[in-house]
């Protein structure tokens, strides 16, 4: 049979409080963000690996708080008066360093949220101390800020990301898939995702369930060349279903 073009149909992601899986990666920074009444100086710092759920996170807060959400790079635009009226959630800071006019916005919102006392949130890959800011007072501000931190995924929340991506996509893999891709995967948040992304498009494409097989086939593809650096790569990857 010919392999069946996939159509690129985006995929919605669920982002609600139901839909956060907690383990001991993640608790304690939920129970960060569900103590923002009480954040020293009225501001956080939540980092974490590429879909470590920051942004899941985020619009949780967002909801509880009724904040609004802003990526960093937009901020020169921004009304920074009007968006300090409320609680604001500055998305992906670290990528501003560098950016002048993208730095100045951040110190006066930062200082003008506090002012207000107006709860501000903001996330990153890195820590602060490691954001290579251009401005010595932001950067002095940034790195005095409480700190939460995502940590790398354990199996529990491994399994639990999986699921979700699958669900978001509207995917329902064999019941033996999931336990199969935590096992044998590299344990990490972006590969879930690119693991997830390839099965969809190998699935729709040949017009198959998400099987074992299949998983594996697309695995070996992903992780090929990977197998000397990554701990987690076993030789029953390779493995006959």
């Amino acid at each position: 049979m010919a392999e069946q073009l996939p159509l690129n149909l985006p995929a919605r992601t669920a982002l609600g409080r139901e839909d956060f899986f907690v383990t001991e990666a993640n608790a304690l920074a939920l129970a960060e963000i569900d103590q923002w009444h009480s954040w020293p100086a009225g501001k956080l710092v939540l980092v974490g690996p590429p879909g470590a759920g920051k942004t899941h996170l985020t619009h949780v807060w967002a909801a509880e708080s009724g904040a609004r959400i802003l990526p960093a790079t937009d901020l020169p635009e921004a009304d920074i008066l009007a968006l300090t009226t409320a609680p604001i959630a500055v998305e992906d800071a670290e990528r501003i360093a560098g950016d002048r006019a993208a730095e100045e916005a951040l110190f006066h919102l930062h200082n003008l949220a506090l002012a207000e006392r107006q709860p501000l949130l903001l996330t990153a890959a890195p820590p602060p101390a490691r954001w290579p800011l251009i401005l010595p007072d932001l950067a002095s501000r940034m790195q005095a800020s409480p700190l939460a931190r995502l940590g790398p995924p354990d199996d529990m929340l491994l399994s639990a990301v999986l699921a979700k991506l699958f669900m978001d996509r509207q995917i329902a893999p064999a019941p033996n898939v999931i336990a199969y891709l935590t096992h044998h995967m590299p344990r990490s948040f972006e590969m879930a995702r690119r693991v997830v992304d390839a099965l969809d498009a190998r699935s729709l494409g040949l017009r198959r369930r998400v099987t074992r097989p299949l998983a594996i086939e697309v695995l070996n593809a992903l992780t090929r060349g990977h197998a000397e650096t990554d701990p987690r790569r076993h030789d029953s990857v390779t493995e006959r279903p």
